[in-house]
């Protein structure tokens, strides 16, 4: 790994209330946002994680024409299986970039918890289920699921908590039961959340939800 893949995702920190680290939140962001979008759920959550480092990097690629918007991968929302191909092209990277995140706060492997939204929910689902060491949980908010073919593959099968909103016009709640399925399907334990009227994002009622997915699995 290179200093320039570390730089390229490199974003926003939070460390630990309790000072050191004891556990891991990775905040991914959507299409177009960058790491500062979601690090504001990681003020939000850290006094009920007060052992938790939080980081949430900035997706590789600029998205052409928007000034610090970034992309995990590219989209043209014209070919399905573009999906798939962007999360196994990112996912490299992103797994080597926690990796030395781990290694920095020398936290264990199976304390960690990624947290995704959108696009990042995607990275989120694929990049957990293939690590070496189970993560600690899941939270996907407003995503879906890349491949849901290829889950004989899968390595790992960390508890997921799937949030979406019921009014989603950008990716619609249907794609939470899309996801949730297969991955039951595969044996893992996912606990999941319509919010009524709610658009493409996350509302105070999803986010309390994702911090007790998470002080929950830190505690198990």
């Amino acid at each position: 790994m290179t200093l320039s893949t570390l730089r390229a995702l490199d974003g926003p920190r939070l460390a630990p209330v309790s000072g050191r680290a004891t556990g891991l939140v990775v905040l991914l962001h959507g299409y177009g946002a960058n790491g500062d979008d979601l690090i504001a759920l990681a003020h939000g959550w850290r006094q009920r994680l007060p052992g938790a480092a939080f980081v949430a990097p900035n997706a590789p690629e600029a998205v052409p024409g928007l000034v610090g918007a970034r992309q995990w991968f590219a989209l043209t929302l014209q070919d399905p299986s573009e999906y798939w191909r962007g999360v196994v092209a990112a996912a490299p990277a992103l797994d080597r970039f926690i990796a030395a995140e781990l290694a920095r706060l020398d936290v264990a492997a199976e304390r960690l918890v990624l947290v995704g939204f959108s696009q990042g929910t995607m990275l989120a689902l694929h990049v957990a289920l293939r690590r070496a060491v189970a993560p600690a949980a899941v939270v996907a908010y407003s995503g879906l699921l890349a491949g849901p073919e290829h889950l004989g593959e899968i390595k790992t099968r960390p508890p997921v908590l799937l949030v979406h909103g019921e009014a989603d016009d950008l990716i619609p709640v249907e794609a939470l039961h899309l996801a949730r399925e297969p991955l039951a399907g595969a044996g893992l334990a996912v606990e999941w959340h319509v919010r009524p009227g709610l658009a493409h994002g996350i509302d105070a009622a999803g986010e309390r939800l994702g911090v007790s997915f998470i002080a929950q699995a830190f505690k198990a």
